[in-house]
């Protein structure tokens, strides 16, 4: 019986081209199909990139690599240094001359850093021999995928299993006169804030609120730092129409939906982050009936990344109700790949996954938001401890530390779980991802009084919170 089954295995396998296709070379695709590799399987990858609407093309690698979290943590640290140089007068740096910012020598040094990451995909796809092809896949069916080649040639695989890991793209307000002939896209706040902190004039406009789904007391301290840094911002505001005048300068028109008052100015660049839709058009699903979303566009997939037809998952962006997180989807397609492989049962847990926003000052957190643990638990099911702090380096600098803040949400009963950590200040990331392990582990509030803070830093603030928000006290943190 144990030789029938291997033999049924085998012609199981030798019935297709591949065990597996994976449509995509983004984080989650890549990540997948080497794990898929190293594990004996034979992958094939599709990746092909769609010009946006200026024409502009990239690598292997996908968004976060290409246009993505790379390029703008660069470009945020570009700014940083520019933070850095007005700091280091106070420090006793002697710095003669103006310093001003030159845009062409970052961005050629940035893009030559993304250069040597597409080129590093490829290499390693080879080493871990996945067959890599530079075509546009679709569905034919549950176990057939179609590829076009820029040139329009055409090429069919078959596999075992088919994973769909496209992730999304930038929308464009198509309702709006003018919005994609003169607009480029990119990441709100992020790239507001890189802008203003390395010389430019720049302005948010925002229509409801700043950083939906985030904790809005977080956001509210995000923005406010923003806006004393430099970056302007035109509240509760619909743009209309979008003209380019003679002198080749951008004039916007637009709406304040408070006073119903319009509006006009003009502008050097305007970009356009109205949220990402799913890279689902072209895939044909709707001949296969995979089920989507209706509102997101986006597949509905079940906790294995399975969609409504056999054989064939997704994940990453492009599956509704998941974080749009590079690391979420490179987990989240090497635990598919060994499920696939038949190697582990493991599923990927989405529940407290850690995140920053890179702003200005950046903004880090992991877990509940106030008002999702409030929602939950309601409003006496949980304590609230948080502080403002001044971090060192801002003291000699004589810089202003009122939005440096942490907030952890407790539950109120019991050994007061920790449900969220929140944190605005320097190097926000690697604080939070410290934490974010002790949300793997069941922290509590009771464990964090147990650790020792490491002086000075930051991040022990962290661990000294004490002050509830329910007591009224005032939060500042006094002393060393």
């Amino acid at each position: 019986a144990k030789g029938s089954e291997v033999r049924i295995e085998y012609a199981q396998a030798a019935k297709y081209d591949y065990d597996l296709v994976v449509i995509g070379g983004g984080s989650g695709g890549l990540a997948c199909s080497k794990e898929a590799a190293q594990l004996g399987q034979k992958v094939a990858v599709l990746d092909y990139v769609e010009p946006s609407a200026k024409g502009t093309k990239w690598g292997l690698g996908g968004t976060c690599v290409n246009v993505g979290c790379i390029p703008k943590k660069l470009m945020h640290q570009a700014a940083l240094l520019g933070t850095a140089v007005k700091d280091a007068k106070k420090y006793g740096w002697q710095i003669s001359g103006t310093v001003c910012h030159d845009w062409p020598t970052m961005a050629e040094a940035i893009q030559n850093h993304v250069r040597s990451l597409n080129w590093g995909h490829r290499v390693q796809l080879q080493d871990k021999k996945v067959k890599y092809l530079n075509i546009k896949g679709s569905l034919l069916d549950e176990h057939t995928v179609k590829g076009l080649t820029k040139a329009g040639k055409e090429t069919v695989l078959t596999a075992k299993n088919i994973v769909i890991a496209t992730g999304g793209r930038p929308k464009y307000p198509t309702n709006i006169p003018g919005a994609m002939e003169h607009g480029v896209t990119n990441v709100a706040l992020e790239c507001a804030g890189f802008l203003t902190g390395i010389g430019l004039d720049t302005t948010v406009m925002v229509r409801s609120i700043a950083l939906r789904g985030f904790d809005q007391q977080m956001a509210g301290l995000v923005t406010d730092y923003m806006e004393a840094y430099g970056t302007k911002f035109a509240w509760k505001c619909v743009p209309k129409r979008v003209d380019k005048l003679s002198s080749g300068a951008l004039q916007v028109t637009w709406t304040n939906t408070q006073t119903g008052a319009e509006q006009k100015d003009t502008y050097d660049s305007l970009l356009w982050a109205v949220g990402r839709a799913p890279e689902t058009k072209a895939l044909g699903l709707d001949k296969l009936g995979i089920q989507l979303n209706k509102e997101t566009g986006k597949l509905i997939v079940g906790a294995d990344e399975s969609t409504s037809v056999p054989n064939i998952y997704a994940f990453g962006d492009i599956s509704e109700g998941r974080p749009e997180l590079t690391p979420t989807a490179i987990k989240a397609g090497k635990l598919l790949a060994r499920r696939l492989a038949g190697q582990s049962t493991e599923l990927m847990d989405y529940d407290n996954v850690a995140t920053t926003v890179f702003t200005p000052l950046e903004y880090g957190c992991v877990g509940l938001s106030e008002e999702e643990a409030e929602k939950r638990h309601g409003k006496d099911g949980i304590e609230i401890y948080h502080a403002f702090y001044k971090p060192l380096e801002f003291t000699v600098a004589e810089r202003d530390a009122s939005q440096c803040y942490i907030k952890v949400v407790c539950e109120r009963g019991g050994d007061q779980k920790i449900l969220g950590l929140h944190f605005t200040g320097p190097n926000a990331g690697e604080v939070t991802q410290g934490f974010a392990m002790g949300f793997q582990c069941g922290a509590t509030y009771s464990h964090l009084l147990q650790t020792v803070g490491i002086h000075p830093t930051c991040a022990e603030e962290v661990v000294k919170v004490s002050i509830t928000k329910r007591s009224g006290l005032d939060a500042t943190v006094t002393g060393c």
